[in-house]
């Protein structure tokens, strides 16, 4: 099986509320690639507000040229990205490479006529679902419906975003999402890269009468020193991953002992191969995984680790809510648990009505 045919769009999926920092979209490139054997496989690469343009560059002048006439196979990964390198080894390239990764393991499942899962290899039929919303901005009343919106649902874990400029105001929301969670209930909490280190642990240290099950990015994703100088700090353990891109980023901290949970986001680390990967070095390290974002591609992923944790059921943000897909996936949220039983490949379709790029 080998490519004779890639193309790609750009499409805008505006959110049907703006995060924080007035994040009121997210772009997707959305990536078909076509063999000699007449299947198509297909892939995206998603990206909040900016890069889609710059991702769109790499596969149409640089990642096109270098799969027409190969196989058609995910084993190309590492030949890909070095292929890529002199446009960097991590960032854009990664975005634009998982387009394609995905592509072709959507490919190969459906040459095995398998759905992805059970062609990686299914280890369990669910897997768990917390909600999640970047809520910092909400008033405390906005801030409760969406929790209890979400426990009528079925969920009974939550994440919710801290880091505001008087800390009173985030014990004071982690103190009433705890209280409609109940005792029970898993609270997570999500800094965003706000804290320094004093900060980050006067934080940790007034939050954890609410008991917080993990705190997310406390710190700089990047300031590999300053976590090691919080860790002894607080008790928390430390969610990390959505800014980490590579295979080797993830070692580092978790060798570190800095991530307890380990988050990659499979188009940020550049596709189905290095998530793998990542999981599989997770794994090897007692460190369990919980995707970042993305529930319709990550949790099928989840369902083949070792080590799951949780899945991200994103408020109103996965693809099917932001009306990306031509039709359901197969990949449903249910009474706090994930479930995939798609056709053969990934089952995401992409409709051809979406909004381009302006």
């Amino acid at each position: 099986m080998r490519v004779t045919a890639l193309r790609a769009r750009a499409h805008r999926l505006p959110l049907h509320r703006a995060w924080d920092g007035g994040v009121d979209r997210n772009d997707i490139v959305v990536v078909e690639v076509d063999t000699d054997t007449g299947l198509t496989g297909t892939g995206f690469s998603w990206t909040p507000l900016i890069g889609a343009r710059a991702v769109l560059a790499l596969l149409h002048d640089d990642l096109r040229p270098a799969l027409l006439g190969g196989p058609a196979h995910p084993g190309r990964w590492d030949e890909l990205r070095l292929h890529l390198r002199e446009a960097g080894t991590s960032g854009l390239t990664l975005m634009a490479l998982a387009a394609v990764d995905i592509a072709l393991w959507d490919l190969t499942a459906k040459a095995a006529g398998l759905p992805l899962v059970d062609h990686l290899g299914r280890r369990r039929d669910t897997v768990p679902a917390y909600g999640s919303g970047v809520n910092l901005d909400y008033p405390l009343p906005d801030l409760q419906d969406q929790v209890k919106g979400w426990i009528d649902a079925g969920h009974r874990a939550a994440k919710i975003k801290v880091g505001s400029p008087d800390p009173a105001r985030d014990t004071d929301r982690a103190r009433a999402v705890r209280t409609l969670l109940g005792p029970d209930g898993l609270l997570m909490v999500d800094a965003n890269q706000r804290w320094d280190v004093p900060a980050a642990a006067r934080a940790l240290d007034a939050l954890a009468e609410h008991r917080p099950h993990f705190i997310e990015e406390p710190l700089p994703a990047d300031d590999l020193r300053s976590h090691e100088r919080l860790r002894p700090r607080t008790a928390v353990p430390f969610a990390l991953g959505e800014n980490l891109r590579t295979v080797e980023e993830f070692e580092r901290y978790i060798d570190a002992g800095v991530c307890d949970i380990a988050q990659p986001n499979a188009v940020r680390v550049g596709g189905i191969t290095p998530f793998l990967r990542i999981a599989q070095t997770a794994a090897r390290r007692g460190v369990p995984v919980a995707p970042h974002l993305l529930p319709e591609l990550s949790g099928q992923l989840a369902l083949c680790l070792s080590r799951p944790s949780m899945v991200e059921d994103i408020d109103r943000a996965s693809l099917a809510a932001l009306g990306a897909l031509a039709a359901p996936s197969g990949v449903r949220v249910e009474r706090g648990a994930l479930t995939a039983h798609t056709a053969p490949g990934h089952g995401l379709v992409f409709a051809d009505t979406l909004t381009p790029l302006p």
